[in-house]
C-alpha cells in the first residue's frame, strides 16, 4: 500500500534529509521548512526509521484540510478514516500540536477538539461508546500552517536521535541527528581524517564511525509501529534489521579522533562508543585544542565548541576561539565545520568562513561555519586486463 510519509528534521538540514531519502530509493513529494514528505509503502516505514540519520521521526500522513475555526477542525478530523489506521483497542491521543500563522493557536484546545473528533468517528464505526485504549499506541501529531492542517501518526515514538548508545552525557551535548546531519552535509568520507577537538560525550566521532562502518542508526532500538500489526507485518521489521546487519563493516579503515580537556567526559565518550559498537574505530585523547596537530593533509575538523551557555564561561570565549583559529591554520589543506551560538566566532577565529548556515539546535539559533580546504587529488584508476579479457579496476 502506497502512503505519504513525513520526516521532520532540523531547520536548515532539509537538503541533507532529502538526499538520504532519495538514496533509500523513495520519491520526494515535498520539501518544507523542517520537514520532507515522501512516498513509500509498509517497508518504507521500517527502512526510514532504521536507516535515516538526519530525520527526527517518521510520520504516516493520514489527512490534511483547512480549518479556521474549532468546528472546522472537529469536522476535518472526523472526516479522516481513522478506522483504517486504528484498531478498536488502540491507545490514541494527539501528542503534539504546533501552529504557525493560523487562527487556531492553542495547542491544548487543538488537542482536545481533535481527540473528541477521533473518538466520535471511531465510536460510529466500531459501535463502541467507551474505548478501553489498552492496545498499541498510536500518537497523533498535527501541524497548522496558515490555517492548513496536516495530520500524521507517529510511527517512531522516542525521537530518532535516541540511537541507544548515549547513556553518558556531557554539558550541552549536540543531538545525534544534528551531528549526523552536519557530517553528511560536509564532503567528509571515511578515507579522510576527522577530528573533533571538543568531543564531549563523543557524538561527532561516534556518528562518523557508524557511517564508516555502515551501521544503521536505528537498528538497535524499538519503534511504536512495530506493534501496529494491523498496518505493518512483523516480517517487514525483521527483514529491515537483517538488511542493516548484513551491511555492517567493522573492519573499515578510517582515522577518527576525539579530543577533550576533561578526562571524565572522555570516559563517557569511550563508554558511549562501546555501546555503539565502534570503540575500535575511534581514538579518544585528553588534549586541549591548542595542541591539535596532524602531519597529513586534507583532514576535517567537525566540532561543537563551547559557546558560553553559562555566564561565567563567556569571558574565556575570545581566547578559546583564537586557539581554534590558530590550530586550524596550522593544518595543511584541512576543512572545518564548526557549529556554535557564539556570534563573534569568525572574528576570533580570525578568518571568514567559506559558508555560514543558520541552524536551530532545539530552540537555540546557531551558526554552522564551513571552512573549506583544498580537495585532495583524484585517485588514479588504472584498468588492466584479467585472464578472461575483462577489465579489472585497480585503485591506487
Amino acid at each position: 500500500m502506497k502512503m505519504e510519509l513525513m520526516a521532520p528534521c532540523h531547520f536548515g538540514m532539509e537538503a541533507v534529509l532529502k538526499r538520504e531519502i532519495t538514496d533509500l530509493g523513495y520519491d520526494i513529494i515535498q520539501v518544507e521548512d523542517g520537514r520532507v514528505t515522501f512516498l513509500g509503502d509498509e517497508e518504507a516505514v521500517c527502512r526510514a526509521n532504521i536507516f535515516l540519520r538526519s530525520a527526527e521521526r517518521i510520520l504516516l500522513k493520514v489527512g490534511s484540510f483547512s480549518a479556521a475555526t474549532y468546528e472546522e477542525l472537529f469536522q476535518g478530523t472526523k472526516n479522516i478514516p481513522w478506522e483504517e489506521y486504528l484498531p478498536a483497542d488502540a491507545r490514541f491521543w494527539v501528542a503534539k500540536a504546533s501552529s504557525i500563522r493560523s487562527k487556531l493557536f492553542s495547542p491544548s484546545d487543538i488537542q482536545s477538539v481533535m481527540k473528541k473528533a477521533m473518538a466520535e468517528r471511531m465510536s460510529s464505526h466500531y459501535g463502541i461508546r467507551w474505548f478501553a485504549e489498552d492496545g498499541a499506541s498510536y500518537p497523533v501529531r498535527v501541524f497548522l500552517l496558515k490555517d492548513q492542517v496536516t495530520v500524521g501518526l507517529d510511527t517512531t515514538g522516542e525521537s530518532l536521535h535516541k540511537r541507544g548508545y548515549r547513556q553518558h552525557s556531557a554539558i550541552a551535548p549536540i543531538s545525534e541527528t544534528l551531528a549526523a546531519s552536519i557530517i553528511l552535509l560536509s564532503p567528509w568520507k571515511k578515507d579522510r581524517i576527522l577530528v573533533d577537538p571538543f568531543c564531549g560525550s563523543g557524538t561527532f566521532p561516534i556518528e562518523a564511525a557508524m557511517m564508516a562502518a555502515n551501521i544503521a542508526p536505528g537498528m538497535n532500538r524499538g519503534f511504536l509501529a512495530e506493534h501496529w500489526t494491523n498496518l505493518i507485518e512483523k516480517k517487514e521489521w525483521y527483514g529491515c534489521v537483517e538488511e542493516a546487519g548484513d551491511m555492517i563493516d567493522l573492519h573499515a579503515e578510517t582515522d577518527i579522533q576525539g579530543y577533550d580537556i576533561d578526562g571524565q567526559v572522555l570516559k563517557a565518550a569511550r563508554a558511549n562508543s562501546r555501546l555503539a559498537g565502534v570503540s575500535s574505530m575511534i581514538h579518544f585523547q585528553q588534549r586541549p585544542v591548542k595542541e591539535l596537530r596532524h602531519p597529513k593533509k586534507y583532514g576535517f575538523i567537525i566540532t561543537n565548541p563551547p559557546y558560553g551557555e553559562r555566564l561565567e564561561d563567556r569571558e574565556a570565549l575570545p581566547g578559546l576561539y583564537q586557539e581554534i583559529g590558530q590550530a586550524y591554520r596550522g593544518l595543511e589543506d584541512w576543512s572545518m565545520f564548526l557549529i556554535t551560538a557564539y556570534e563573534d566566532a569568525q572574528r576570533y577565529i580570525g578568518q571568514q568562513a567559506t559558508k555560514n548556515r543558520k541552524i536551530y539546535n532545539g530552540m537555540m539559533k546557531t551558526y554552522l561555519y564551513q571552512y573549506m580546504g583544498a580537495k585532495p587529488p583524484a585517485k588514479k584508476n588504472n584498468a588492466k586486463q584479467d585472464g578472461t579479457g575483462r577489465q579489472r579496476q585497480n585503485n591506487t
